[in-house]
């Protein structure tokens, strides 16, 4: 089975400006891949290039092996903009209704209504978007990029109108889409759900990937804090498996050991250091 998405060497340049300096990049059926980056890395580029909306300068995308922007690519994946606008005037229900007719789904009521369950939206799909809040129409808005069972999901910040809740629900929606076998693209700002619920990350910066990998590997350990009766003590350079002994020693001298925590660095921080490293100077 060819990859979701295949991105090789792309670049991108509008102008004297080079949006993107050739990225590589490979989604696998089912995984679910945080593309992450400052403003004005290319996060966008990539994904309208992906979407067929924008051409590249150079390299190749392939979407479930066709070419970006060909109709047999457009019909494998979904799409979500950052900043969309939905008429006013449609239900839920008919606004499904026109991207299925766009999108040649021939699946109807049932799909419509197995979509707006999946985004928690059954009882809204006879209320009009104009009465819907941003957080609703945010989750009306994913439903729409599932019409017609894409394999690939492309989500631009499709989290950051909603609320606590609003954004659980999101998260199981991705859980639930990864078990399908459906390959999802999240480019987010909040960093604190990719690392929650992305498989992989990439780091693009000044239109390159400075680093990938999965959450847990981009994170390193940052050495043992241990809370004693006289205050709490690092020992920033400690290994895991030092950890013991580390403990063994303080109780033999006499401390009262309390609690002890193993320090990694957070996403947020490789991330941080990630942008410091690769923009130009």
């Amino acid at each position: 089975m060819p990859a979701a998405l295949a991105v090789r060497n792309l670049r991108k340049r509008y102008g004297a400006v080079e949006a993107l300096r050739g990225v590589d990049l490979r989604a696998e059926p089912g995984e679910l891949i945080g593309l992450i980056g400052p403003n004005g890395a290319g996060k966008s580029t990539l994904v309208k290039i992906a979407c067929g909306l924008v051409h590249s300068s150079a390299g190749e995308v392939h979407v479930c092996g066709e070419p970006a922007g060909s109709r047999a690519a457009s019909a494998s994946l979904g799409y979500l903009a950052e900043l969309f606008r939905y008429p006013d005037w449609f239900t839920a229900s008919e606004l499904l209704g026109l991207h299925q007719s766009l999108s040649g789904s021939d699946r109807g009521g049932a799909e419509r209504d197995e979509l707006l369950d999946l985004v928690g939206l059954s009882e809204a799909r006879g209320r009009r978007v104009g009465t819907m809040s941003k957080g609703m129409q945010q989750r009306l808005g994913i439903a729409q990029a599932l019409v017609g069972s894409p394999r690939l999901l492309l989500l631009d910040e499709p989290t950051s109108a909603l609320d606590p809740a609003g954004r659980h629900t999101v998260r199981g929606l991705l859980g639930r889409l990864r078990e399908r076998g459906v390959t999802v693209l999240l480019n987010s700002h909040l960093l604190s759900e990719v690392e929650l619920v992305c498989d992989r990350v990439a780091i693009l910066v000044d239109g390159r990937i400075v680093a990938e990998g999965a959450p847990e590997r981009l994170t390193q350990r940052g050495g043992v804090e241990v809370e004693t009766a006289d205050g709490t003590r690092r020992f920033p350079d400690a290994t895991h498996e030092e950890t013991p002994a580390i403990v063994a020693r303080m109780v033999s001298e006499g401390e009262r050991v309390y609690a002890v925590r193993a320090l990694t660095s957070t996403l947020e921080e490789v991330y941080l250091d990630a942008v410091d490293e690769g923009e130009p100077a």
